[in-house]
């Protein structure tokens, strides 16, 4: 079975986050034992951010298991379509009581890419942010 990996997993463990950090390493250690662990690109340099080299970053994969894998210009055409019905949904809201208008939150095209890198090239994806994979990515198996 071919798991991807989000990034809040991986800092989960990587940051210590007292709150996650056993359920996100027992998560990744079960997965691992059933088959393949990958990461996109995003997932990549996400975690780069944290090691103070290249080196040190490919050291942590190769003693995780994880493995890069591309994105195919599928995924990412997926993933700029679902960003694209995303963004076209969100409603104009304006403060009730200055009519002055209010941005909600966009969701980056980044976090698009790494659920559409998981639908097509795995078979599900781990991740704690789950709610929003389940209503942009209905057919993606999500876990976490």
């Amino acid at each position: 079975m071919i798991t991807a990996v989000d990034t809040n997993i991986l800092f989960d463990i990587l940051l210590p986050d007292e709150s996650h950090v056993l359920s996100s390493k027992r998560l990744l250690d079960e997965h691992a034992s059933k088959g393949q662990l990958i990461i996109c690109e995003i997932v990549y340099a996400e975690l780069a951010s944290q090691f103070g080299s290249e080196k040190e970053t490919k050291a942590f994969l190769s003693d995780t298991g994880i493995r890069l894998v591309n994105s195919s210009e599928k995924s990412l055409v997926a993933a700029g379509e679902r960003w694209r019905a995303y963004a076209k949904n969100r409603k104009p809201s304006a403060c009730p009581q200055c009519n002055h208008p209010v941005h909600l939150r966009q969701r980056v095209l980044s976090n698009f890419i790494i659920g559409a890198h998981a639908f097509m090239h795995a078979e599900q994806l781990l991740s704690r942010d789950r709610g929003f994979y389940r209503t942009y990515f209905k057919d993606l198996k999500v876990k976490g």
